[in-house]
């Protein structure tokens, strides 16, 4: 075991798979030379070859182009999107050929490739650095959508995204690559060295896709999250005293709705929490599906604590940004007789 943060897990990820696969190809802007602008492909391309791990130009519809030919032709791409904010351009790429490949060749052609694209906020990068854009991809059949929360979830979701035969779209919160982040900005930050998660092994192992993972048990409540979100639901559970059982869905698709059910069976109380914007995020189809299934186990209306309907503002990033305060009232309202 080696002591990881976050980048640095998934640094080891890659290097794992360039080192086992020969069809494992890393690119973006500025991944190469300079090891990314979050330092997450340092000493990639020194290690394994210019051939292997190369800078592209400023050009995501580009760059995920190339993609789906390279995983078309055989190979396992892995390209970074610099920030998640910059991916549309790449829409069409993803949407029209990377998720339809497989269906309308009939089988024939397939895109087993990766996109990494660090996301949400927290670091004050405004509107045009701190987007959340997962649930526009979870609406896409054919596409696979990954967020992990902490370094060792990181590096094994990662591998199994590479070897995975489907694209992947793999959401890195930024907030999280040096520490995990509770959402009480005015406290000194946390290294990832003080967290158990930061134990990640040196070599191969995978973290299945599709397989949620309950962070804390409880009785009360059930807490879905992703991502900052678990740091933060985590920080409001323990504030509140409220015996909530707090869950990390990981994988948004597929989603381990099996784990969900169990849970809110057994609590009859759901709080849902994400750092996107409110209306037709991924915490909508979250609360449909509690609905539809757990409806008769139901004790309180099912609770969501989303980012506004803005774009993310740089003066008042704590106001959007959604809190332990703000899931704290949210466990309470489902408390209440």
């Amino acid at each position: 075991m080696a002591t990881m943060n976050m980048a640095q897990a998934l640094n080891s990820a890659m290097d794992t798979m360039l080192a086992r696969d020969p069809d494992v190809l890393i690119f973006g802007e500025d991944v190469g030379y300079f090891g990314g602008v979050f330092r997450c492909t340092t000493g990639l391309q020194q290690k394994h070859g210019a051939d292997r791990v190369f800078d592209t130009p400023v050009a995501e519809g580009g760059i995920l182009a190339m993609a789906v030919g390279m995983g078309a032709y055989g190979l396992r791409p892995v390209a970074e999107i610099q920030f998640a904010d910059y991916i549309y351009p790449a829409m069409d790429q993803l949407v029209s050929e990377a998720a339809r490949l497989r269906y309308r060749s009939g089988g024939e052609f397939w895109a087993p490739l990766t996109v990494r694209a660090p996301c949400g906020g927290g670091i004050f990068g405004g509107q045009t650095h701190s987007q959340s854009p997962e649930a526009l991809f979870t609406h896409v059949c054919g596409l696979k959508t990954v967020i992990p929360s902490n370094p060792y979830d990181a590096k094994g979701l990662l591998i199994s995204a590479i070897e995975d035969d489907d694209p992947v779209i793999f959401f890195e919160p930024k907030r999280l690559y040096n520490g995990p982040f509770d959402g009480h900005h005015e406290r000194p930050v946390q290294p990832w060295a003080k967290h158990p998660a930061s134990d990640v092994p040196e070599g191969y192992y995978n973290v299945p896709l599709g397989k949620a993972a309950v962070i804390r048990e409880g009785s009360a409540a059930t807490v879905l999250a992703y991502g900052t979100m678990v740091h933060v639901a985590l920080a409001a559970v323990e504030e509140t005293g409220i015996d909530a059982e707090v869950i990390d869905l990981r994988t948004l698709l597929p989603l381990d709705i099996d784990t969900i059910v169990e849970s809110v069976n057994k609590t009859g109380r759901c709080v849902i929490v994400h750092e996107a914007t409110r209306t037709s995020g991924f915490g909508a189809e979250l609360c449909a599906l509690v609905q539809e299934h757990c409806f008769f186990k139901l004790e309180a209306k099912i609770e969501r604590v989303t980012g506004w309907d803005t774009p993310y503002p740089l003066a008042f990033e704590w106001d959007y940004f959604p809190g332990p305060r703000r899931v704290a009232k949210a466990l309470q309202r489902v408390m209440e007789p």
